[in-house]
């Protein structure tokens, strides 16, 4: 049985985040400690999953294998380190040091989840195994030909972000009581906030992603610009492209005003947990605004922002946190340009959230 965290594993809970992402070791560190703790928990847990999806190496059923037996760690059922020493071993020899560090101290990790309040395992828990099952799932549409439809690639972002936009959710209202009033209307807009942050993801490594066998875009809009990205060559996008990319650009946008409005619903006095939604969508808007500007970049570090930009955006939104007029303003003004389609409810254009079952 495990014993409860030490101080080395909250400080290791608190290195190797910075250690694994650039935009959350931002962010996470704004919340108020409480939500720190559960937050950065959640997003390792999510992030030994994701090493796991991603590892371009292991065979289907090594990763199937691995994210259930994580999952059954994670439910607490078994002893963490031979978990730790398979998966380490079966790594991908060019997998980040920090990365290959998370998965060799998993149990220093799931020693705090299982510290946090019973809300908060709740919430965590749900939002990873819903995560794991819907990434595995995803392993077979993982081809050059894309996905089915809008819908289908809606569907995959919600498995793999608007389940953490949920869960964020639920972390907010469980520390601002106040909240619970608002929190069906936080829960809708709240897979926004996770599908903005996504598709933002999407949209600027489409190239990387594409040179490992992937395409994540949905193949209907392609058609309907006439790109077959299966055979396209980043410098021979030309105009069908450039099309397909502004329409892409829109739909990002208007889940990007649902989060925004998600973010308003916060209390005011709450800054902490503000910043750490408006540094997010600001990054967000930036990259969405360099991809708008160069629809034809051939290379995501075209579209990447700098620190200089970063900065920037940190600084103006935490001075207009408390303000939602004042940040309204902020993003319109930074959106300028922008087109952006409405998402009346995020989960509309989803017809069904189930994973189907696999056809003998």
């Amino acid at each position: 049985m495990d014993t409860a965290p030490t101080i080395e594993d909250e400080q290791f809970q608190a290195d190797i985040l910075i250690g694994v992402s650039r935009t959350f070791a931002l962010t996470i560190p704004q919340l108020p400690g409480v939500l720190r703790r559960a937050v950065g928990n959640a997003y390792l847990l999510c992030r030994i999953a994701d090493t796991i999806e991603d590892d371009p190496e292991m065979s289907k059923d090594q990763k199937v294998r691995f994210s259930d037996w994580f999952v059954s760690l994670l439910q607490g059922a078994e002893d963490h380190i031979p978990f730790e020493n398979d998966l380490s071993a079966c790594l991908a020899a060019d997998t980040p040091i920090a990365e290959k560090e998370l998965i060799e101290s998993s149990g220093r990790v799931l020693r705090i989840t299982r510290d946090l309040r019973t809300t908060q395992k709740l919430a965590i828990t749900r939002c990873v195994l819903t995560m794991t099952k819907g990434m595995m799932y995803y392993q077979e549409k993982e081809t050059l030909d894309g996905l089915a439809d809008q819908n289908e690639m809606d569907r995959y972002c919600y498995y793999v972000a608007g389940v953490v936009g949920e869960m964020l959710a639920e972390l907010f209202c469980d520390y601002c009581p106040e909240l619970e009033p608002k929190k069906e209307l936080l829960l809708q807009l709240s897979v926004s906030f996770g599908q903005a942050l996504q598709m933002t993801n999407i949209l600027k490594d489409v190239w990387t992603d594409r040179e490992r066998g992937a395409c994540w875009l949905p193949g209907t809009t392609l058609q309907k610009h006439g790109v077959l990205f299966k055979t396209l060559a980043p410098e021979n996008g030309g105009e069908p492209f450039r099309s397909f990319m502004l329409e892409m650009l829109a739909t990002a946008s208007g889940h990007l005003s649902n989060a925004l409005s998600f973010t308003l619903l916060l209390p005011r006095n709450q800054t902490g947990i503000r910043r750490f939604c408006l540094w997010a969508l600001g990054m967000s808007l930036l990259t969405i605004k360099k991809i708008w500007k160069n629809p034809n970049f051939t290379h995501g570090s075209q579209v990447k922002i700098s620190r200089r930009s970063v900065k920037i955006t940190a600084l103006a939104t935490s001075f207009f946190a408390m303000s939602n007029t004042a940040l309204k303003l902020l993003f319109k003004t930074s959106a300028l340009g922008l087109k952006k389609k409405e998402i009346k409810t995020p989960l509309d254009s989803i017809s069904d959230l189930t994973i189907p079952k696999k056809q003998n």
